[in-house]
C-alpha cells in the first residue's frame, strides 16, 4: 500500500502498547468457539509487521502471512528468523490476494479493511477471502465502525514520545464521505546527533456502515455468525468503536 513505508520503520514502536499475544488468544478463542479447524492453514491478512502472525504460530496455527507494504514484511521476516516460527510471508495487497490453496481460516485484525480505499475494495476483498476459504472455513476480522470516526477519530490529534521516535499523528473526517473517511497526516521526527529529522506519511481510514459490511459477507457466500464487541464476546451496539465478526464460509457456495 501506498503511504506506508515510512510507518512501517516505527510501527513497532508506536503499537508497542497492543498485547499481541492476547489478540491471539482471543482469536483462538473464537476459532474454537464457532468449530474452526484446531492447527489449521491460517491467512494472516494485512500482517503488518508479523507480531500477531507470530503469536497464532506459536499457538500451533500454520500460518501464512500477507500484506501489501514490502517495509512491513522485511520486518516481519527479520522476526520470522529469531524467533525460529515456520511463518510464510507474502507481498499481496488485499485486494489480490492469490493463496496456492484453499485456507481454514483467514484473520484480518487491527482495522485493516478500514484502511482500503473505499467500499468496491472492501467489497473485493471479502470476495477474494471467499474464493480461497475451505467450505465452513472461518473469517474473523475487526472494523473500527462510524461511531468511533464521528466521535473519537474525527479531527483528532495525538502526539506519541518513545525513545525510536516522537510522532505527531493527525485525523480530518471528511463530513462529505458516504463512507465516514478520516486522512491521516503523521509527521516522524526521529533523534540523529542532537536534532531531529523530519519525515511524513499520509493514509485515510474509512468506515462503512454494519450494514454495507453484512450484505458484502452475505454476498460472498458467508454466513454471519457474531458481531462482537471489541475484545469480548458481547454482542456489538450502536455505540460500539469497533465490531469483530466472525463469519462461516457456506458449504456449497
Amino acid at each position: 500500500m501506498d503511504g506506508y513505508s515510512t510507518f512501517a520503520e516505527f510501527y513497532d514502536a508506536l503499537t508497542a502498547n497492543i498485547d499481541y499475544r492476547a489478540r491471539a488468544e482471543y482469536f483462538d478463542r473464537l476459532i474454537k468457539r464457532f468449530g474452526g479447524k484446531q492447527n489449521g492453514l491460517l491467512l494472516d491478512l494485512a500482517c503488518g509487521t508479523g507480531s500477531l502472525s507470530m503469536e497464532l504460530a506459536r499457538l500451533g496455527y500454520d500460518v501464512i502471512g500477507t500484506d501489501g507494504s514490502e517495509e512491513m514484511l522485511s520486518r516481519a521476516l527479520d522476526k520470522k528468523i529469531e524467533s525460529g516460527y515456520d511463518i510464510q510471508y507474502l507481498c499481496q495487497e488485499m485486494t489480490e490476494l492469490d493463496m496456492f490453496g484453499t485456507i481454514d481460516i483467514t484473520i484480518c485484525a487491527l482495522d485493516s479493511l478500514n484502511h482500503l480505499p473505499d467500499t468496491d475494495a472492501i467489497r473485493k476483498t471479502i470476495e477474494k477471502v471467499s474464493l480461497f476459504c475451505e467450505p465452513g472455513g472461518l473469517f474473523l476480522f475487526d472494523m473500527n465502525t462510524p461511531h468511533k470516526h464521528r466521535t473519537l477519530l474525527n479531527d483528532s490529534a495525538y502526539v506519541y514520545d518513545t525513545k525510536e521516535v516522537y510522532c505527531v499523528w493527525q485525523n480530518s473526517r471528511d463530513p462529505e464521505s458516504p463512507d465516514d473517511r478520516v486522512d491521516i497526516s503523521l509527521d516522524f521526527f526521529v533523534p540523529s546527533d542532537g536534532a531531529y529529522i523530519r519525515q511524513h506519511d499520509e493514509f485515510s481510514e474509512i468506515a462503512p456502515e454494519k450494514g454495507i459490511i453484512e450484505e458484502m459477507l452475505v454476498s460472498a457466500g458467508f454466513e454471519i455468525l457474531a458481531e462482537f464487541d471489541y475484545d469480548s464476546e458481547l454482542p456489538a451496539d450502536d455505540d460500539s468503536d469497533k465490531i469483530v465478526w466472525a463469519a462461516r464460509k457456506k458449504i456449497g457456495e
